[in-house]
């Protein structure tokens, strides 16, 4: 199986009206957080498919796809590893899950859009760091959470989702906690996403968070955080929320 293999496939399945319409929602245009992606108008229930099909890609295959310039290609190769991680045997499987968790680190800067973090994240770095040292897990994060590249912080928060499914909460609120003054707006709406996430599974636990911190937390973040919420708490919150702050 070669990564030729893949984009023939992909190019079969590819939708040229549903391209431009991804090429518009990922902010490809100049100076925007995607410049640069190509979408060819393959869908994600498409791509797993594509992923599952060929998941007994090598590593350097895998490297090949997720190198390209075509988004679709890119994200395949990402879901194509999370699968192998997950399949991996958990005694057996132990050393190529650690080479699957190294390639992903290493080639981190390829993860550079908020799908390709979404789907990788949490079921590849998320799912080795649970079982890591607290003290190893916690630096790794709080180093990606302080990168300058706003991807490595999309990553910090959102492997922290692996965490939350199973009933371990503070990473992610160490995390919010470290991001809660981002400037930008994908962070926002992501460490939001996962404070939903806790409240879902522990609603005091999220709802202390927000007491604490609600006043200073940018107006995106609060609302994808409290969405959940009944409309009494939410006006609750906004209440305690300085006009002026964003």
């Amino acid at each position: 199986m070669k990564a030729a293999d893949i984009r023939k496939e992909l190019k079969s399945m590819a939708d040229p009206d549903k391209a431009v319409i991804l090429q518009r929602f990922f902010k490809t245009g100049p100076c925007q957080y995607g410049e640069g992606d190509i979408f060819i108008g393959v869908m994600l229930p498409q791509l797993r498919q594509v992923a599952k099909k060929f998941s007994q890609l090598s590593l350097g295959e895998v490297r090949t796809l997720l190198y390209s310039r075509i988004h679709e290609e890119k994200l395949v190769s990402l879901l194509m590893l999370a699968q192998s991680y997950n399949n991996s045997a958990s005694s057996s499987g132990m050393e190529e899950k650690k080479e699957i968790v190294k390639f992903y680190l290493d080639n981190i800067k390829q993860v550079n859009n908020w799908d390709l973090v979404d789907l990788s994240a949490p079921n590849i770095l998320g799912a080795h760091l649970a079982v890591n040292n607290r003290a190893d897990r916690r630096r790794l994060l709080n180093r990606l959470a302080g990168s300058e590249n706003i991807w490595e912080r999309r990553i910090a928060i959102v492997s922290t989702h692996y965490f939350t499914r199973n009933g371990d909460f503070s990473e992610t609120l160490k995390i919010a906690e470290l991001l809660l003054h981002d400037r930008h707006d994908l962070i926002h709406k992501a460490v939001g996403w996962m404070l939903r996430e806790v409240g879902k599974r522990d609603a005091a636990a999220e709802e202390a968070f927000l007491e604490k911190h609600c006043s200073i937390m940018p107006r995106t973040m609060l609302r994808y955080a409290i969405e959940r919420l009944p409309e009494t708490k939410k006006r609750r919150y906004y209440k305690k929320k300085p006009i002026n702050r964003r």
